[in-house]
């Protein structure tokens, strides 16, 4: 088990954590929260050997096998899959030892080492990160692009599968939800409630770590306080401690009050002196309790809009998507994502958009923000219409050598909204509700957390007083107490609320439709969050069916298409493939079996080496089979 005994850790002259005991059994998943700065991701870089404790005892068993997220952005040419299969460090070091026997010409190690590299699951190693894979929101036709072709936040995803591909004894997640959308977030909650080791996640995501923690530690003032349970069970378990610390405080109060009292009134008697004496060595001995003292929590509201247009907006037979680019081929054709959109959205309408990944919610969230044009149709805006935007990259867009109040004034010079001021004293005062006072207000924003970043993308959004309100993932920096805050400043916001957010408590409690992106379209979703999640499952299966030859439903298509070479031509191709991929599986249960016999060291090797040429041949005909079948689908 993990364990903490009377550790103290510090960073820099701070006290993170001072004399805290605690213990992490195995297989247990565990919830780290506490607010930003508290020390979390000092106790995780604890944890996998980055800081070692200041004090106390900390212990890991030294034969876990630890993964973890790798935070730096991968710089390679190397493929999707390959880059997820080099996570497998178990299968990269028998790879590495197969290649150190065959130079020493060591029979008896080789052989050792070929069983090693089956153990490590080498013949379905590509099956196994391909999943992965799809399951954080890849497309098939993107399995083995070049890393480096990918964005910033498609890169950390697939840092996250090569954590998840590792076999390991202890999993250190942090913030893994952050680059994941709705669809990636079910599935990796799926994957992690299957996941046998024990697991330690931070998170801000209240549904997710219901759903995957049964333990909770808490980080605050120093202390790392144990809960069982999961996140809900721990806020409820917390304010009962919470309730009896105080309860307990001011009985304290009263008893040292009322010892005082007497010590006051008798100490001057002489018949009284020695009680009144014994009451001072009472209170001396007294082991205080100190008062509950409660962060204060963060929260801010929207101003009134200064006018409520109805219809907000209309959108009539709208293609959304992005026009050629520059230098494009004469002739290139705009790449429409999202077709013949025809909604109307009213005021007051709190809408969630739904939709799996790729499938156009933010390039719809885009044109009705203006960033993008219709490439076809109309968008018809309501007379006042004024649209607070907060994008995906917002926090990427800020000026990192300008401080928050430099970037509120710039603002209130370009844009100054009806009945808003722009003197100094008045955007300092804005920004101090925002929890920018002090020294803050004047730091470069680049030296800014995360979440601090998003808190001042939201008070730049609050002050332009806008009467519709377009938010794309606007939680993934914030901490749960933002987000408390966010849910009710939007619940009490006047205008419309259109939601684009992985953030399903956010997505509950602000949202009262949903609209559904797919297919290459816009419809309305007759259900809740849960009928969403079963709606994912139902997609994901049928797409895993669609991976398989039926071959009923292709002779049928085969006979209304007739003659259709082409389409003969992959059948006849992948009935050859499939017979080949049966013919090689037989071959490698022939070879496992005898592998299992007793034999010399050599032969033992020379099997070994077959055994490996056979799985490697067998991965191709797998490849060669998904390549089919997929050109059969398209």
């Amino acid at each position: 088990m993990i364990t903490l005994k009377n550790v103290t850790l510090r960073r820099g002259a701070r006290i993170l954590l001072e004399r805290v005991s605690v213990e992490i059994n195995p297989g247990e998943k565990v919830g780290l929260v506490g607010r930003n700065g508290a020390g979390k991701s000092s106790l995780f870089a604890l944890i996998d050997g980055g800081l070692h404790e200041d004090g106390g005892e900390f212990s890991r068993p030294p034969g876990w096998c630890l993964a973890q997220v790798a935070q730096e952005m991968p710089e390679t040419s190397m493929g999707a899959t390959d880059f997820v299969i080099a996570g497998d460090a178990r299968l990269m070091a028998a790879r590495e030892e197969i290649a150190a026997t065959e130079a020493a010409d060591d029979g008896e190690r080789m052989a050792y080492a070929y069983m090693a590299l089956h153990d490590a699951g080498s013949h379905d190693a590509r099956a196994r990160a391909q999943a992965l894979i799809l399951g954080l929101g890849f497309s098939a036709a993107e399995l083995d692009d070049p890393v480096r072709r990918f964005s910033g936040g498609w890169r950390m995803r697939l840092q996250l599968a090569r954590a998840l591909m590792c076999p390991s004894d202890l999993l250190l997640l942090d913030e893994p939800t952050n680059h994941l959308d709705l669809d990636a977030l079910v599935w990796l909650e799926n994957w992690l409630k299957h996941y046998a080791g024990t697991l330690i996640v931070i998170s801000h995501d209240r549904e997710f770590l219901d759903a995957v923690t049964e333990v909770t530690l808490h980080i605050e003032n120093g202390r790392l306080t144990r809960y069982g349970g999961n996140y809900s069970h721990f806020e409820e378990a917390r304010a009962q401690r919470l309730e009896l610390q105080q309860n307990a405080y001011l009985r304290q109060q009263d008893q040292i009050a009322h010892l005082r009292k007497f010590i006051d009134r008798f100490r001057a008697k002489a018949t009284k002196a020695r009680q009144a004496q014994s009451r001072i060595k009472a209170l001396e001995r007294m082991e205080r309790l100190a008062p509950v003292r409660m962060s204060a929590d963060f929260g801010f509201e929207f101003r009134p809009p200064a006018s409520l247009p109805n219809p907000m907006l209309v959108m009539r037979d709208a293609d959304c998507g992005y026009p050629p680019q520059p230098g494009a081929a004469p002739g290139t054709r705009p790449a429409v994502i999202v077709r013949k959109v025809t909604r109307t959205v009213s005021a007051g309408q709190r809408i969630g958009i739904l939709g799996a990944n790729g499938q156009g919610k933010s390039t719809l969230v885009k044109t009705i923000a203006r960033t993008l044009a219709p490439l076809s149709g109309s968008l018809t805006e309501g007379k006042g219409l004024a649209i607070g935007y907060f994008a995906q990259q917002e926090l990427e867009v800020l000026r990192p050598q300008e401080t928050p109040f430099e970037h509120l004034l710039r603002l209130a010079r370009t844009a100054l909204p009806v009945g808003a001021s722009g003197r100094e004293q008045d955007l300092r005062n804005f920004l101090g509700a925002f929890n920018f006072g002090g020294e803050m207000i004047a730091q470069p924003v680049g030296i800014l957390s995360g979440g601090e970043k998003a808190r001042l993308v939201l008070a730049m959004l609050v002050w332009q007083r806008p009467n519709l309100l377009l938010l794309d993932e606007p939680t993934n920096h914030l901490d749960l107490a933002t987000r408390e805050a966010l849910a009710v400043a939007l619940n009490e916001f006047e205008g419309t609320v259109m939601l684009v957010s992985h953030d399903r408590a956010l997505l509950r409690s602000v949202c009262d439709e949903f609209w559904l992106v797919a297919r290459g379209g816009v419809t309305p979703f007759d259900g809740d969050l849960d009928d969403y999640q079963r709606f994912l499952f139902d997609e994901a299966r049928r797409a895993r069916e669609a991976l398989k030859p039926d071959r009923r439903k292709e002779e049928k298509t085969e006979e209304k298409t007739a003659p259709n070479r082409n389409m003969k031509a992959l059948r006849r191709d992948l009935d050859r493939v499939e017979q080949r991929l049966a013919e090689l599986e037989a071959q490698r249960a022939d070879l496992e079996a005898r592998l299992g016999e007793p034999m010399p060291p050599r032969e033992i090797g020379e099997l070994g080496r077959e055994l490996q040429a056979l799985n490697e041949t067998l991965a191709e005909s797998e490849e060669e089979w998904l390549r089919l079948s997929a050109g059969m689908e398209n």
